[in-house]
């Protein structure tokens, strides 16, 4: 071992242990020291229109506060509708994870529901119904971040709802995550371990510095690159650079033995990470459906940024209604004839003088009307849903809301093929 440290130390150039310390330098902070200026989207409108739109139907979605301090709870809750329409080309939403989407851990997930059902793994859902959603946030570090309600399917990626902005205050210096064991002990979980953490990566990093010093200053690439050309390659590399590294490997297969060894006898009673699939979960038992909405056509109008569907309703309830609210992607698009005030939401998704009828009359019990719904606002392509003329079947998807006196809410799916039209004024 001397002699392999006095081989080291004959072979370092100064301006080479600058170099390398410099790099190992920049390596730690930029993986250690917090980032000074975080992500605060996510680049959901980045996504396809029809993956938005024909996947996941989010609604009644509610922040419980907008301000919370360090170690204060929020709920993220709300619905979610499976859209029959699933596109064939995402993966069915067999394996699916509730999840929260922010720029890194600036609230913690301290629990997960579908429905009453804790969700903190994989669940399944079918196509077509609708489910409840709740998630428990703990605040982690002070700043203002967007927060989304996130759903991840297996083979589909990431599919991103609503996003509201929440303004966090305080130190995450004060924060705290205690959790208590089934011996009985408490924990934090934000420090539990952390100095072993630090030895570990450091001591493996320190390691790898070394095997790559020694390596790179006994001969080095280009000097190495030369040897091949010239045709000595088998001279490359010595007999007592294999004894280095035979001596290294042992010396880091020891060390994996005695850390797995220790860390056994340590803590002796550990649980497998929960990776299973949770099956079982009932969709939102809705009432039967007294209001449907068949699809006749549609276009989309590109330099108007205007969504024109064609459809016939029939009202087959005792109340007369009227249709007040378009949702897809997240977005809101209201009726002001329906809404005549403005609904808590996060602005930049509410439209609300984004939707207009054909015939505002309301529609009676046991009738059947034609009616051509118009969905036009700047949202509509800020949010780039109007890619969705772009697209290789050009479909649409979302929930129609209808209303009736008495405050009943009937959602109805609707979606279909749209015709894009590049002419201002066309009609369908």
């Amino acid at each position: 071992m001397n002699k392999l440290l006095a081989t080291l130390a004959g072979c370092v150039r100064p301006r080479a242990l600058r170099a390398l310390a410099f790099g190992l330098a920049a390596a730690i902070a930029a993986t250690t020291l917090p980032a000074a200026t975080p992500a605060s989207a996510h680049g959901e409108r980045s996504q396809q229109a029809f993956l938005r739109m024909r996947t996941l139907n989010w609604y009644d979605v509610k922040w419980s506060k907008t301000e919370v301090n360090v170690n204060e709870e929020m709920v993220l809750s709300g619905k979610v509708h499976v859209f029959s329409g699933w596109p064939q080309a995402v993966a069915k939403p067999d394996v699916a994870f509730l999840n929260v989407g922010e720029p890194g851990p600036v609230l913690i997930r301290k629990g997960a529901y579908v429905g009453d059902v804790p969700a903190p793994r994989s669940f399944s859902l079918q196509v077509g119904k609708d489910y409840e959603y709740k998630l428990v946030l703990k605040a982690r570090r002070q700043g203002r971040f967007h927060v989304h309600v996130q759903m991840n399917v297996e083979g589909g990626g990431p599919i991103v709802g609503p996003g509201e902005w929440i303004t966090i205050k305080g130190d995450m210096a004060n924060f705290t995550n205690p959790v208590t064991l089934l011996d009985g002990s408490t924990i934090d979980l934000e420090t539990y371990g952390i100095t072993w953490t630090y030895i570990y990566h450091f001591a493996w990093m320190a390691a790898a510095a070394v095997w790559i010093l020694y390596w790179f200053m006994t001969k080095g690439l280009i000097v190495r690159y030369w040897w091949v050309k010239a045709g000595k390659a088998n001279e490359l590399i010595t007999l007592r650079e294999k004894r280095i590294g035979g001596l290294w490997l042992a010396a880091s297969l020891l060390a994996v033995l005695f850390g797995y060894a220790w860390a056994n006898s340590a803590f002796p009673r550990t649980l497998p990470m929960q990776a299973g699939l949770l099956k079982g979960i009932d969709p939102i038992a809705l009432p039967p459906a007294t209001v449907t909405a068949q699809f006749k056509g549609g276009s989309y109008t590109v330099p108007g940024r205007e969504l024109s569907v064609k459809l016939r309703v029939t009202n087959s309830g005792t109340e007369p209604v009227k249709i007040g609210e378009f949702t897809t992607a997240g977005l809101r698009f209201l009726n002001p004839a329906v809404f005549t005030t403005r609904p808590q939401f996060p602005e930049y998704l509410l439209a609300d003088r984004g939707l207009s009828v054909s015939d505002e009359t309301p529609i009676a019990p046991g009738e059947t009307r034609d009616v051509t719904i118009s969905v036009q606002d700047a949202r509509f392509d800020i949010e780039r849903l109007s890619d969705l003329a772009y697209d290789t079947d050009s479909q649409f998807g979302g929930l129609l809301f209808f209303f009736s006196p008495s405050g009943n809410r009937v959602g109805v799916e609707i979606g279909g093929p749209v015709i894009p039209r590049f002419a201002a004024g066309a009609t369908l």
